[in-house]
């Protein structure tokens, strides 16, 4: 291989070509053929293939003397090494090397028959485009490393082109949406431009790449999966946004309809579709990693390398953000036990709100008074919320009234039921009740229960029969007076009684 390389570097491709197993053209041609094979196939080796020096045995037998037991080669004298594998499109081909004995002479390592065989095929894929040739010779030599001064030069240019390239498709995007005569069509051009652009810019740098350029096999091994990377990337951006446009979109025209008792059909259905578009984006993220690690031929020479460190990386990576992975299983939890649905009416931490989108890592939640509370899921999922309408969305909320010792219960218990028949928004009137539940040396706590079929109308239902109850408290108190302390009184009271022979007077 080092005989290989190093005539390749020196242009000696005469001695580049007994590299080459050559028993495969006819004799006569040989001579001739040689040198052109030899330069095609260093050519395609430094387009195509990343050489990992290590995987290459030093011993002349190729036998692993280093390897593990468990290794099925292990102790064995091998006579075949494959390189690498190309994809020509309509077939894979390997790049292979094989130790040969011709003649009488000692065993020696060639490229293989069957490799010198697909050397022309692999070279209209992989060799100099029409354009390389086309430079003058000085940009075609080596500048540094692996690279061409072509290379040097061409890379930022084509980068060049494909940023312009994508900020064209931003702004081009940015007017049509102006011109859009729906708020959902604007709605979904808007959250797909940035990743329509990203399109643009990997799909402009991977066109003029091929059409005009094969770069070296060290600029490949980078830029193969970093444009397989971003097209996946960009192609789960252009997909998840539109529909996340769309459901939000319905989401918000229907949220009125969402909140009613009788929706509940629908929480499941728009909670379900949420749910499976988070189960779409994580197959998505596997199968694109999947093709990513196919692009760069992972199991292969420096491919497995970076398999190899990416595992522990990705160890380290997962411990950093283990918070955002809990949120992550704590939303795929709530999308199969819906505990909370997208339209159910929740109180958390004191906030009345009601789910409004359900992602990976939060839950947006709108308050009653249209602010918007972001709740890592984590959160929700370890602490007590209460879910109003998780079984069903009647509502039976207590006000709370403090009334004077001596009020008549049953005189507010009258206004109460005259509220509660006047009361269309009350339902379930036979269990609607007046209740003392606690007193002290101030005085005595008053419920009054009723229930409402959603935790809207409870709300406002709720407001108007305190308002009701205390005007009949104030009412009645303003009935009887103060000057009679045999009569009720009903709004609280402070007193004051004279206690020791001065006539001291105490506050009570």
């Amino acid at each position: 291989m080092e005989t290989f390389i190093f005539a390749s570097r020196g242009e000696d491709w005469l001695t580049a070509a007994y590299a080459l197993d050559l028993s495969g053209i006819d004799p006569a041609m040989q001579e001739t053929m040689g040198p052109i094979l030899a330069k095609r196939l260093y050519e395609v080796t430094e387009r195509a293939m990343w050489l990992d020096w290590t995987e290459l045995p030093d011993r002349p037998d190729a036998l692993l003397a280093s390897a593990s037991s468990k290794n099925p080669l292990a102790g064995e004298a091998r006579r075949n090494l494959r390189l690498s594998i190309l994809e020509l499109g309509d077939r894979p081909v390997s790049i292979r090397m094989a130790r040969v004995k011709p003649g009488d002479d000692d065993p020696v390592w060639v490229f293989s028959r069957q490799t010198v065989g697909n050397i022309m095929a692999m070279h209209q894929v992989f060799g100099p485009t029409a354009f390389e040739r086309a430079l003058p010779e000085f940009l075609q030599k080596r500048a540094f490393w692996t690279l061409a001064y072509w290379e040097v030069i061409a890379l930022p240019l084509i980068l060049i082109g494909a940023l312009v390239a994508a900020l064209l498709a931003y702004r081009g995007l940015e007017q049509v949406e102006k011109r859009q005569p729906t708020r959902i069509g604007s709605r979904i051009i808007d959250m797909i431009k940035m990743p329509v652009a990203l399109l643009i810019c990997v799909g402009t740098f991977s066109l003029v790449k091929t059409l005009l350029f094969t770069f070296s096999g060290a600029v490949n091994a980078f830029l193969t999966p970093l444009q397989s990377t971003l097209f996946v990337i960009a192609l789960a951006l252009i997909a998840v946004r539109i529909v996340d446009a769309i459901l939000d979109r319905v989401v918000r025209r229907n949220m009125d309809e969402l909140i009613e008792s009788g929706a509940a059909t629908e929480r499941d259905m728009y909670t379900n579709i949420s749910a499976a578009r988070r189960i779409a984006i994580t197959l998505a993220f596997v199968l694109g990693a999947a093709l990513i690690l196919i692009q760069i031929n992972a199991f292969q020479t420096l491919g497995f390398s970076l398999l190899a460190s990416a595992g522990v990386i990705g160890l380290i990576f997962a411990f950093a953000a283990r918070s955002m992975l809990a949120n992550i299983m704590a939303s795929l939890q709530i999308a199969l036990a819906k505990t909370a649905r997208i339209g159910d009416a929740v109180l958390y931490k004191g906030s009345w709100c009601y789910v409004e989108k359900i992602n990976f890592t939060y839950v947006q939640l709108q308050s009653w008074d249209n602010r918007r509370l972001i709740v890592p899921v984590i959160d929700l999922v370890s602490n007590t919320f209460e879910n109003w309408t998780k079984q069903d969305s009647n509502l039976m909320k207590p006000v709370t009234l403090r009334l004077d010792h001596r009020a008549d219960v049953d005189r507010l218990r009258e206004a109460f039921q005259r509220f509660v028949e006047e009361a269309d928004d009350v339902i379930d009137k036979d269990s609607a009740k007046v209740e003392v539940i606690d007193h002290d040396a101030a005085g005595m706590s008053v419920w009054f229960l009723v229930t409402a079929e959603d935790p809207g109308a409870a709300w406002s239902m709720h407001c108007r029969l305190r308002e009701a109850m205390l005007k009949e408290a104030a009412r009645l108190d303003a009935e009887f007076g103060e000057q009679d302390p045999d009569k009720p009184s009903y709004l609280p009271r402070e007193r004051e009684v004279l206690l020791g022979e001065f006539g001291t007077r105490q506050q009570a």
